[in-house]
């Protein structure tokens, strides 16, 4: 499941980050700010009437992505980690 898809409080987990292209640097800059595998991730909340943005809590820190940046996160279920 992407990041994008994951329903508002549901505990996950990040499985990888997907790159559009060779060196691509928001995968990269997604990697720095702590989307690793294994790290435990949630929607803490969305935009009006779903949009962007998408508030993501990783570990205690909060980003907000726009949801093409969230779709590049494969997440899986905390139960399954």
């Amino acid at each position: 499941m992407r990041l994008s898809e994951l329903p508002k409080g549901a505990p996950a987990v990040v499985d990888r980050v997907h790159d559009a292209h060779a060196a691509d640097p928001i995968a990269q800059r997604l990697r720095d700010l702590g989307f690793v595998d294994g790290e435990p991730v949630r929607v803490v909340a969305v935009g009006p009437m779903g949009g962007d943005p998408v508030l993501i809590q990783i570990g205690f820190t909060r980003f907000a992505l726009r949801k093409a940046e969230a779709s590049r996160v494969s997440v899986r279920s905390e139960a399954a980690a």
